[in-house]
């Protein structure tokens, strides 16, 4: 499923003119013909040009956001679990601290302050402040596991140092875990992007599908129906989404031994 999507987005813009996903680049609010395969939306938008941008500027979003937010989760994590004592308390305190931040409400107030200008490359550098926490939280859990390994013990007597040990040894054994924790972390900065866009909070002048959903609310195409601006973006997120959980469930049997299927 994820394959399709990046094939759509990936070859799609060497099909397509994705210039025509501008405003005023087609007649308004035309339904799908041999021209145009999605129809036009009511600001004369080519759909099928602004699904493959739109997809394409999402997932980005969601692939950086996500990462930023895993890497520094997993270093923290890492780092408080690994060392205890006073810097896994400040550290622990400092994601219990964050955790009981509403993050759509932290997000909302700081997309209000920087609309102006605000691109996708931005969103996602915002959603990222807060994608930490969780990974953060959950790979610190597994940490404190793995450090009593007797694997680590034979590393500390070797003479290998703290980072070297976290590095070389224990990540490579929590890589399922780590990939698992990224693909839900850009599963929820995916999320989060649309909700705000949705809200109108977001890039005003890229075609991300949250935007094309804040447009179609706001020109009331459920109204009108216009059911072709309505059931691409609809249809691409349940396919991203559900391809995306599928990904992750394969990752959570491949570092659980107790969900692995026998045979």
């Amino acid at each position: 499923m994820l394959l399709v999507l990046a094939a759509f987005a990936g070859l799609g813009r060497l099909v397509i003119d994705v210039s025509t996903a501008a405003p005023l680049s087609a007649p308004a609010s035309s339904p799908p013909t041999s021209e145009y395969l999605f129809g036009v939306d009511a600001q004369g938008r080519n759909l099928i040009a602004v699904m493959i941008q739109g997809t394409y500027l999402t997932v980005r979003t969601g692939l950086i956001a996500g990462a930023i937010g895993t890497l520094l989760g997993a270093a923290l994590g890492f780092v408080a679990a690994y060392f205890g004592g006073w810097t896994d308390r400040i550290i622990s305190w400092l994601i219990d601290v964050s955790l009981t931040v509403p993050a759509l409400l932290f997000l909302v107030m700081i997309s209000s302050v920087v609309q102006t200008g605000l691109t996708s490359m931005g969103m996602a550098l915002i959603i990222a402040a807060l994608a930490w926490r969780v990974p953060a939280r959950q790979i610190r859990s597994q940490m404190l596991v793995m450090r009593t390994s007797m694997f680590v013990d034979v590393a500390r007597i070797s003479g290998e140092g703290p980072f070297r040990i976290i590095l070389a040894e224990i990540t490579p054994n929590l890589l399922p875990f780590l990939m698992s924790a990224f693909v839900a972390a850009m599963a929820d900065a995916i999320l989060a992007s649309i909700g705000m866009e949705a809200m109108g909070l977001g890039p005003q002048n890229e075609p991300t599908l949250g935007m094309t959903i804040y447009w179609l609310m706001t020109y009331s195409a459920f109204l009108s129906g216009m059911w072709w601006w309505i059931l691409p973006p609809v249809l691409i997120l349940m396919t991203l989404f559900v391809g995306l959980y599928f990904v992750n469930v394969g990752l959570d049997e491949l570092s659980n031994p107790r969900l692995r299927r026998l045979g």
